[in-house]
């Protein structure tokens, strides 16, 4: 399975500015910036598209163990924050924040799902970065 998206730039560093495009299109030619990276601009950034592509990886994981496990997950919701060290000129943390309802479901074999799915989703496997996760069952 391979999956693509694009990214055009013009301009320089700081000044110039570019758009991204996914092969699905739901980011059609969706607006970056050095001011939407490194400062409060609108549009996107690398950084905020990792975000969500390991919030939304490590979720999915989660959910398919919680169905080996033999439990169905009434909601799931995951928060992701990525740490950008400009000077480093490298992410230095994923964070990842869970909340999950999951009748039925012991804390303890809660934790032991959470730890796999952490460590095992294909996003996490990609990063060569420290990767946290709180993880609170309701």
């Amino acid at each position: 399975m391979k999956r693509n998206a694009t990214a055009v730039w013009q301009g320089s560093g700081k000044e110039g500015k570019g758009n991204l495009t996914t092969q699905s299109t739901t980011l059609s030619n969706t607006q970056y910036s050095f001011g939407s990276r490194f400062a409060e601009g609108v549009g996107t950034n690398p950084e905020e598209l990792v975000a969500a592509a390991h919030a939304g990886c490590f979720t999915m994981a989660i959910s398919f163990k919680i169905d080996e496990a033999g439990f169905t997950a009434e909601n799931l919701e995951t928060k992701c924050v990525i740490n950008l060290d400009p000077a480093q000129g490298k992410i230095t943390e994923s964070h990842l924040t869970l909340i999950a309802t999951v009748p039925g479901l012991s804390q303890e074999k809660f934790d032991e799902l959470v730890a796999d799915a952490e460590k095992n989703c294909p996003i996490s496997k990609l990063l060569d970065t420290t990767i946290s996760v709180d993880a609170t069952l309701v």
